[in-house]
């Protein structure tokens, strides 16, 4: 049972809140990390009757979200620190990609772009968090050229940050990866002809905003 006191004087749906909520709170359940419950019971010795209940009681936390198709999850840890570090990084991520671009050599290019075939290749069996890892050293690869040093840091700052944050925001809304790999090839298109700086300013600016709203847009419709 579920409620059965166990000797530490603990029902087992305490026993697994508090051995999954420690796991959040370390870290290790990063943002996005989804949470099976045959896998956590088989950890604990336990059925998945107690940690259902450690899930509802998560949930009701706000430590965790729970989706039809899709199951619980390590909820965003600060929605409105992600919203700002967001809006941040597309004003400097796209300052920095247009300072770069006219300096981006052809084997970077070509990196580039072979980058984005394997995050192509990811969209069938798709790992958020493997989509994210090939998605930063993809804008790394376009932004690392960029000769200020100041705003190259501030970019930096601002991807730490969003490790920080979340494991993936394609965790929550994995339909926005086919979106962004396309994209991406729009804006290695630009760079490849020699486009205005402007441009290329804007294309990564709204990259980045469009992953923003995506997220925005799926959280407003879990919380109408």
């Amino acid at each position: 049972m579920a409620g059965e006191v166990t000797a530490t004087g603990l029902s087992k749906s305490q026993i697994a809140h508090r051995w999954i909520k420690a796991r959040i709170a370390e870290g290790r359940f990063s943002p996005g990390y989804r949470l099976v419950l045959g896998q956590l019971a088989q950890e604990l010795g336990v059925s998945v009757v107690p940690v259902r209940e450690a899930i509802r009681m998560l949930e009701a936390e706000g430590l965790v979200t729970f989706e039809r198709n899709v199951g619980a999850q390590v909820a965003m840890v600060d929605e409105s620190e992600y919203q700002h570090t967001m809006q941040t990084l597309a004003l400097v991520e796209g300052y920095a990609a247009a300072l770069a671009a006219p300096l981006v050599r052809p084997e970077a290019l070509a990196e580039a772009r072979s980058l984005n075939a394997d995050l192509a290749a990811c969209l069938g069996d798709f790992e958020p968090t493997r989509f994210t890892a090939l998605n930063r050293t993809f804008h790394t690869v376009l932004f690392a050229a960029c000769p200020n040093p100041q705003v190259l840091d501030l970019v930096e700052r601002g991807w730490n940050r969003l490790s920080a944050l979340r494991t993936s925001t394609f965790s929550f809304v994995p339909g926005r990866a086919r979106e962004s790999v396309a994209e991406h090839e729009t804006i290695l298109g630009l760079i490849e002809s020699g486009a205005p700086a402007a441009g290329i300013e804007q294309a990564v600016r709204a990259h980045r905003l469009a992953t923003l709203e995506a997220f925005l847009a799926h959280q407003a419709a879990r919380h109408p």
